[in-house]
């Protein structure tokens, strides 16, 4: 039986994955398309993927390798949490990275596509100016919807995630119900983006904040980690 100081040990290195994760994510996510994509307008978003290459594949490369943490976030979490319950700890691995994670390597391709296009190599010809600027723009517009569609996952990968804090008895039943609003969120904002676009401002605005509700979770896990085994939980 797993003491409460390898159950320690466990959620510690899980939260230091998550922390990780937290770090990188929002550099290619976020940071990066701040500062590049000028909204609407195909020729000055080209310029500035021409004139900052640099920062535009730290972006890129940040999605691959905030990917690869998500893999060792996971496979730490099933290891913790495989005790409490081994199917809903499947389901924590297959839906936030056997899922999720081929799709964000895949749609890092419309991000390169946007690049070679802005870069207009001399095999781009064919096309003027304005069409490879044009079709830049599409791809990272394509991109972002790819972002969109792997953010389901994002949100469903939570819920297994949750009900495996209320089963085990060893982390505050709080920060399963704050991973439930998250995982709503991710949902919600996914479905209205894809479905309805003309509300995506507004719940953009309604929503983003609730999704900072995961965040408390790592916090737990890197500084007080488990509290108690499974066992002792369930003899409780």
């Amino acid at each position: 039986m797993e003491t409460v100081h390898t159950l320690q040990k466990q959620a510690r290195i899980a939260g230091l994955w998550y922390l990780l994760l937290l770090l990188t994510a929002p550099i290619g996510l976020m940071y990066v398309p701040s500062q590049l994509v000028v909204r609407g307008d195909a020729t000055a978003t080209a310029d500035n993927l021409r004139a900052s290459e640099g920062l535009f594949r730290i972006g890129l490369g940040s999605e691959l390798v905030h990917q690869v943490i998500m893999i060792f976030l996971v496979l730490a979490l099933y290891r913790l949490f495989r005790p409490v319950d081994e199917m809903l700890a499947k389901q924590l691995v297959i839906l936030g990275s056997l899922v999720a994670t081929p799709i964000v390597f895949v749609n890092v391709l419309n991000e390169l596509a946007a690049l070679l296009l802005a870069q207009g190599p001399d095999y781009l010809l064919a096309f003027d100016a304005a069409q490879r600027d044009a079709l830049s723009y599409f791809f990272l517009r394509l991109h972002g919807q790819g972002i969109t569609v792997v953010s389901v996952f994002w949100g469903l990968w939570l819920f297994p995630f949750a009900r495996l804090i209320f089963r085990a008895g060893f982390i505050p039943k709080v920060f399963g119900y704050l991973l439930l609003i998250a995982g709503s969120t991710y949902l919600v904002s996914s479905f209205v983006t894809l479905v309805v676009p003309r509300w995506e401002p507004l719940i953009d605005r309604v929503m983003m904040p609730l999704t900072m509700t995961e965040i408390p979770i790592i916090f737990w896990l890197l500084i007080w980690g488990a509290k108690k085994s499974p066992a002792e939980a369930a003899a409780r």
